[in-house]
Order: C-alpha cells, then sequence, then structure tokens
C-alpha cells in the first residue's frame, strides 16, 4: 500500500517526484551524465579515494609550479585524510609551494557571529594547519600570507581577495546533507527571487541549516551541543567563478553513507537555489564519489514484527 504525503516543513526542496526519480539511479547509470560538463567517476575503496584525492591537488600544484605560475585553490576542511597524504608527497618529491595562494571555504561561528578561535579544535583552522600546511616541510610550505581563512574579521572582503589573484583555479568541496557546497545552505535559497541571482552571491556570515548540525553531530558521537549555530563561508559565485570544481564524496559512517540520496539529487535533479550543491552542474566539474556513496538507494522500513 503506498502512503503519500509532504516533506518536512524544514527541508527547502520538496518536489517528491524529482526525490524518487534520483533515488532509482543504479550505481552502474551514475557515470553516464547527460551534461559533457559534469564527469562522473566512483573509486571503489576508501584508501584509493583518499590518494587519487591527494594526487589532484599535488598534480595542480606541480604543474602551475612547471608553468611558472600562481596556483590558487579554494580548500574545504573535511575529508582531511587526503591531506595528509598530500603534506608526505610534497616532502617526499620536494615541491615548493611559493606559487600557491589557499582560501578555505568556510569556518564557524558562535550566535553573534565571531568565528572560532585558530586554536580551537573544533575551528577549520586549526584543522587544515594540523593535518595539511604544519606537516609540509618549512622550506616548501607557501608563505603564511597566501594562506587564507575567512573570518568575521575579513568575510565582507573574502571574495576580492580571491577575485584580485585572478580567481581560483579550482574550487574543491564536498556536498552537505542539505545539500549545501561550503556553508551555502539550502534555506538560503529563499533569500533569491531567481537563480541567477543566487549564483551571484558571495561570502557571508549564515546560519547552519538544522540538517548541517545533525550532520556535523554525526562525526562527535550524535553530540549535537558540541556544534556551532553559525558559520562564516564562500558564496556560489566563487564556487562558479573558478576554472574548475572537484568535489569529492566520501562519507560512509557506520557502513551508511548519507550522501547517497544527496548526492544523486545535486548531479541529477534539477538545478535549482534550494540545492545548493545543484549548480556545479552550470560549470566544468569533477565528481567522485567512493563506492559505499555510489550503491544504490533502497529505502529500509522497519519491520513491527521484528520488535525493537
Amino acid at each position: 500500500m503506498s502512503f503519500a504525503f509532504e516533506l518536512a516543513r524544514f527541508i527547502p526542496f520538496r518536489d517528491q517526484e524529482v526525490c524518487a526519480r534520483v533515488r532509482a539511479i543504479r550505481r552502474a547509470d551514475l557515470c553516464n551524465h547527460p551534461n559533457p560538463q559534469f564527469h562522473v567517476r566512483v573509486i571503489e575503496d576508501t584508501d584509493s579515494f583518499f590518494l587519487a584525492f591527494a594526487l589532484d591537488i599535488v598534480q595542480r600544484i606541480q604543474v602551475a609550479a612547471e608553468e611558472c605560475r600562481r596556483f590558487v585553490a579554494i580548500l574545504p576542511a573535511g575529508p582531511m585524510a587526503q591531506y595528509d597524504k598530500a603534506a608526505a608527497i610534497i616532502n617526499q618529491l620536494r615541491i615548493p609551494m611559493r606559487h600557491v595562494h589557499t582560501f578555505n571555504m568556510d569556518e564557524f561561528a558562535d550566535q553573534d557571529g565571531n568565528t572560532a578561535p585558530a586554536d580551537w579544535r573544533g575551528a577549520f583552522q586549526y584543522a587544515m594547519w594540523n593535518r595539511f600546511f604544519s606537516k609540509i616541510d618549512a622550506d616548501l610550505r607557501p608563505p603564511a600570507e597566501q594562506i587564507h581563512f575567512p573570518s568575521s574579521a575579513n568575510i565582507t572582503h573574502y571574495g576580492q581577495e580571491i577575485a584580485d589573484l585572478g580567481g581560483a583555479d579550482v574550487c574543491y568541496g564536498g556536498i552537505g546533507w542539505c545539500g549545501h557546497v561550503a556553508f551555502w545552505e539550502a534555506h538560503l535559497g529563499d533569500e533569491f527571487s531567481n537563480l541567477d541571482e543566487f549564483c551571484q552571491a558571495g561570502p557571508r556570515l549564515v546560519e547552519l541549516h538544522p540538517m548541517t548540525i545533525m550532520q556535523t553531530a554525526l562525526h562527535h558521537g550524535g553530540d549535537w551541543s558540541v556544534v556551532p549555530p553559525r558559520a562564516v563561508t564562500i558564496g556560489p559565485a566563487e564556487i562558479l567563478g573558478a576554472r574548475l570544481r572537484s568535489f569529492w564524496l566520501n562519507v560512509n559512517l557506520g557502513g551508511v553513507s548519507w550522501q547517497r540520496f544527496i548526492g544523486r539529487l545535486v548531479a541529477f535533479g534539477p538545478v535549482n537555489q534550494w540545492v545548493p550543491g545543484s549548480i556545479l552542474q552550470l560549470a566544468p566539474t569533477d565528481y567522485t564519489l567512493v563506492g559505499a556513496v555510489a550503491d544504490d538507494l533502497e529505502p529500509v522500513y522497519s519491520d513491527p514484527a521484528a520488535g525493537a
């Protein structure tokens, strides 16, 4: 027997027919995207996934050095395992990074919009220095003034800083449970009259969506009380302004990947402002899924006869 219902009111994207269509996309069909500029690939195991991610970063840095040009990258602070591997490769190959300029996507903020201090263990800046920049030999590491993090002090001109360097060569990232890219959240779509206006929006302070709070809590034993309520983040303009988008979906917690559904909705659903990641379909994008994210998605309903 079927059971029709509307989605919960806090979910901005509400088209059940589209949800059913993308839910039915089989793993075997994921790499057959209708947009030739949107390249989907699947890497089966986690170790190979993170090695490929690390090599992607390192190779772009090395090619830019060989071509004697500046390299500008927008980086996410999550996942992190690729940074360990990238730092080790950079040190082993002795790749100098004086031509590299990095801009982190986002950072947590408190209820008043004050960003987390760099020495707070939950801060993205702390994670990036701990897992990446500090692991690169000092004589190879980019100058400190070329390593940028968004903050309450610079967020109003953060996008201009990227633009002043000619824009980003690549924007790395992942997809959040509500469909966010960076912390550009799904509910922000309500603030814009059309998609074009949405795509032109730049860095700002945002309120985190409930799904983002819960997504982050999954990495802290489900403790939502340790997740700050707000963040500063780049906007769609910076994401689309990069010459390439390289997005990596790897979440597999306890054998369950919540990215199976949203990864499909972002890549194969309509481009719209309530699924922010869907704007990746508008520009050249590499979209890499680990095997657990690519697996077929079937709803699992509890069996009342089985008991608790």
